[in-house]
């Protein structure tokens, strides 16, 4: 099979590296699937780059944990009647080596839920980081029915889902944004109001937006530089759900001030949230896709050759949403 792959740490260019690898086979309960599409996340550029130094102690890694394609053989133990079944695919390359920049990977069955036909495979390739991670940040602590809830970096990968899910979920949401654009995108998404984050006291204008009420919870991009900023306009009891802080990556935390708000904060990854936090998400995740409730933005989708090119456009940043490879154009 056609895959991509590093041996060593580096930039994109020079570590990875485009051949063929042999093509796996289903272990008992794992599915063989054919994939068409890869996912390319910031936890997978952080890998390639170095980030974790023994990732390469087993051999060479197929990089990238989400995507989406066709079951085409089943090991022991899987019903066989999920062969042809069309799938996306998350956590491939949590814990393990082989993950979906190839076109096949195999896999615990329950690690590729059904896809819908009313999603695509670009979309498929999506939901296991971005659409999970939204899920378990809105839905994590309870109803939000009523509730009003900040998203902020709502017009980005995980916000644009966040916001979606709480609006339809029967929440008011306040997002932020640094743009005009974005500002539109996420009022489209669901959004009550829109705040600036990069204008000073933004957290004050919060409250103001949300008729001098502070807010319930909290979906964080940006943990560590926007706490001074989210402690203005939470109340008493709040929830803040973070599942980034990227800017600040040690963020200090001012104890006092949020013992005596009596804060809930949530840490959010997907690899590990608990299964039946992840059965809720893909659950949820199937029946809004059937019903076409979600909207998706796929920032750039591009051919296999330029899978270099895709960890490089999530290093570079500066837009939303997801960045898919085809593999099977």
């Amino acid at each position: 099979m056609k895959a991509a792959w590093f041996e060593s740490f580096g930039s994109a260019q020079d570590a990875l590296i485009l051949g063929e690898q042999p093509t796996p086979q289903p272990a008992p309960g794992e599915v063989l699937v054919r994939l068409h599409t890869t996912g390319v996340n910031p936890s997978d550029v952080k890998k390639r780059a170095g980030a974790f130094p023994n990732l390469l102690d087993g051999g060479l890694v197929i990089p990238h944990s989400d995507g989406a394609g066709v079951i085409e053989a089943v090991g022991e133990g899987v019903d066989a009647s999920r062969i042809g079944e069309r799938v996306f695919v998350y956590q491939a390359q949590y814990g393990r080596r082989l993950g979906t920049a190839a076109e096949y990977v195999a896999l615990d069955a329950a690690l590729a839920p059904k896809l819908p036909d009313e999603a695509s495979f670009e979309v498929g390739a999506c939901i296991g980081i971005p659409m999970m991670t939204a899920h378990r940040c809105v839905f994590a602590d309870g109803d939000v029915n009523g509730q009003t809830i900040l998203v902020t970096g709502g017009a980005g990968r995980v916000g644009y889902y966040a916001i979606q899910w709480a609006a339809h979920a029967g929440a008011r949401v306040i997002a932020t944004a640094s743009n005009d654009a974005d500002a539109a995108l996420c009022r489209d998404m669901g959004a009550s109001e829109v705040v600036n984050h990069r204008e000073e006291n933004w957290g004050e204008q919060v409250v103001a937006a949300n008729g001098g009420e502070k807010v319930d919870r909290v979906v964080e991009v940006e943990f560590g530089v926007n706490l001074p900023e989210v402690l203005k306009c939470v109340r008493i009891g709040a929830t803040i759900a973070t599942y980034s802080s990227t800017v600040v990556p040690e963020p200090s935390l001012p104890f006092r001030d949020m013992m005596f708000m009596d804060l809930t904060l949530r840490m959010v990854i997907v690899y590990a949230m608990p299964e039946q936090a992840k059965e809720d998400a893909i659950r949820d995740t199937f029946e809004a896709l059937a019903a076409g409730r979600l909207q998706h933005r796929i920032a750039h989708s591009v051919p296999f050759a330029e899978m270099a090119r895709s960890h490089e456009l999530i290093e570079q940043g500066g837009f939303g949403g997801c960045v898919v490879v085809r593999i099977n154009d």
